[in-house]
């Protein structure tokens, strides 16, 4: 290891430090959770902290197995602060945080590795920043960094696992690689067993093409190491297994690990290829470089097999195994997201400080590549002049006026400067051919993510979200005698996050109506606020304007109280529900909400 001045070291971080938190803590709570699963995740850790159970997770009533517990621990601490709704009046920084936290902590582990393992030609200041801001600033890294699901935690720390191990393996000194170990743990509490399947992919690979590969399965400790991360991931595990049996098993390791791996889940079905796509993606604008940061890796390592190198130059090789065994193992998987790409990224941000490190001036290879870019975000920047052709197909029923909204908010006009700008500022460093202009470029994204990212976020909150914040305030206001909720047409999890009630949520169809009937008197789900008082007379219904008109709904007697955005509040009598419910069981139809179906709430 390279230690070099201490208070270099130091500042580089506290850089790297202060550009985390523009990119990720900024506005955190700024704006409510967005629809479906972030208030899911919200919900299940509110629960924990009201209730007192942080064994099992639980929404709407109903058990949560779909992910592991950590992220639910994490977001249960910041609830149960004190005052925390005072701070957090939204409850999003408490459901955030640990996404954001997550990143920030990877993004700073990647720049100090760059930076105590300076690869070969590195630029040891500029390259960690390169490096860091590579990762933050990918625009999947962004979205779901802000964003209250388990993905951006499980990267962060699978991430910091991955490079502490390589670390060790680059060490010469005999220090203890547990912190390793115990990452890894965290990582299976996160997301499950994924986490030791892709270590296990990343260091076997990685293993396999050294020469000294013995030595470096020492260094890693693996059978103290194992014991470390066992006795981290596997209690909560076990003790869920013991004490729910059977659902807990089908539900997680059957459903949403096995199941989602070996057959399409969701309608998530994508062709073979997807990542690839995603990999584009996910690296914009600077893609180009990461396939040169990839090539250079590779001859790195074909170099590598004619003549040996030093432990502390393979990190371009490490991230290379990394990178290939995400796009491998996810790649062969039934199921695809582009959150499952998110795993590979903190890689592909080293591989493209690789290609920063090779870059010379003026090797045509240079202005290749910058030329190449430079047509990118020429297209992004046209793609936003000719906006009007593409906003008038956005066709979303939960926000009708968006297009029109993105117009007068100015929002298409900031854009339309800012990658403009980019374009001729890029075009003006290279025809100087500076030498930094990959991170002069990086710095003006950072600069763009308040500029522009900030007023998107709160447009699509007004238009999306607001609408549910102030009906489910108008239910805890109106509503008596405890009386039942119910939302009909469209099923909006942050109804019940928002307004903290047991919510039965049905389709608009027939089957739905009966449903609700019969689910009134014998699906008695237990709320750990306000148990609803399943005998009083009425119901109070929220139900979108698409489903109101229909002639199901739209005749039974109901008494209007409010309406926000789409979104309309109704009060019902039951005796009036289960009058119409049997006259439609008398015409043949059934209900169906007793057939059990994954991830209902």
């Amino acid at each position: 290891m390279i230690f070099l001045n201490s208070k270099k070291r130091l500042a580089t971080l506290l850089l790297i430090l202060f550009f985390g938190i523009i990119i990720f803590i900024l506005d955190l709570g700024a704006t409510g959770l967005v629809d479906e699963t972030p208030p899911l995740f919200a919900a299940a850790a509110r629960a924990m902290s009201g209730s007192g159970d942080w064994l099992t997770p639980k929404v709407n009533g109903m058990f949560r197995f779909d992910k592991p517990p950590l992220i639910y621990w994490l977001m249960g601490f910041f609830y149960s602060l004190p005052k925390n709704e005072i701070w957090d009046t939204l409850g999003t920084i408490s459901a955030r945080l640990p996404s954001a936290l997550g990143s920030l902590f990877l993004m700073l582990m990647i720049g100090d590795t760059l930076f105590c393992w300076p690869q070969k030609g590195d630029r040891q200041f500029f390259t960690p920043i390169v490096a860091s801001l590579a990762f933050s600033l990918s625009p999947l890294i962004i979205i779901w960094s802000r964003t209250a699901v388990s993905d951006a935690l499980f990267t962060g720390t699978l991430g910091i696992s991955l490079l502490l191990f390589w670390r060790r393996m680059a060490s010469e000194n005999d220090d203890q690689c547990i912190s390793a170990w115990i990452f890894l743990g965290l990582a299976i509490l996160t997301k499950g067993p994924v986490a030791i399947v892709l270590v296990t992919l990343t260091i076997s690979s990685f293993l396999i093409i050294q020469k000294d590969w013995k030595s470096f399965l020492f260094k890693i400790k693996l059978k103290k190491g194992l014991f470390i991360t066992i006795l981290i991931g596997l209690p909560w595990y076990v003790l869920e297994l013991i004490k729910e049996g059977k659902p807990f098993w089908d539900s997680f390791f059957g459903y949403h690990n096995f199941q989602r791996y070996t057959s399409v889940v969701n309608n998530h079905t994508e062709p073979f290829w997807f990542f690839l796509f995603i990999m584009i993606i996910a690296s914009l604008p600077f893609t180009p470089f990461l396939f040169h940061g990839i090539f250079k890796a590779f001859k790195d390592l074909l170099h590598s097999f004619k003549e040996s190198c030093t432990a502390s130059e393979t990190l371009n090789i490490f991230s290379l195994c990394w990178l290939t065994s995400v796009l491998i193992f996810f790649s062969i998987s039934a199921t695809k997201l582009p959150s499952y790409w998110l795993p590979a990224i903190p890689a592909a941000a080293i591989l493209i400080s690789n290609s920063f490190i090779n870059l010379k001036i003026p090797n045509k290879t240079y202005f290749c590549l910058w030329i190449f870019n430079i047509l990118i975000l020429f297209g992004v920047s046209s793609a936003f002049f000719f906006s009007n052709i593409w906003l008038s197909s956005i066709n979303d029923p939960e926000m009708p006026n968006l297009a029109s909204e993105l117009i007068s908010s100015g929002i298409i006009f900031k854009a339309r400067l800012f990658f403009c700008s980019f374009t001729i500022l890029a075009l003006t460093l290279l025809c100087l051919k500076s030498k930094n202009i990959f991170l002069y470029l990086q710095i003006l994204l950072l600069i763009g993510q308040p500029f522009l990212m900030s007023p998107i976020r709160k447009l699509a909150d007004t238009s999306r979200q607001l609408p549910l914040r102030k009906i489910s305030k108008l239910i805890l206001d109106i509503r008596e005698g405890g009386e039942t909720l119910a939302m009909i047409g469209i099923r909006k999890p942050s109804l019940h996050f928002y307004s903290r009630q047991i919510v039965f949520y049905e389709p608009n169809s027939r089957q739905g109506l009966i449903n609700l009937s019969e689910r009134l008197n014998f699906d008695r789900r237990v709320n750990y606020e306000d148990e609803p008082n399943y005998q009083y007379k009425s119901l109070l219904v929220v139900i979108d304007d698409y489903s109101s008109r229909s002639p199901r709904w739209s005749k039974i007697n109901h008494q209007k109280i409010g309406e926000y955005g789409i979104y309309k509040l109704w009060r019902i009598k039951k005796g009036d529900l289960n009058k119409y419910s049997d006259f439609l069981v008398k015409n043949g139809y059934k209900s169906d909400w007793k057939i059990r179906k994954v991830e209902k709430f």
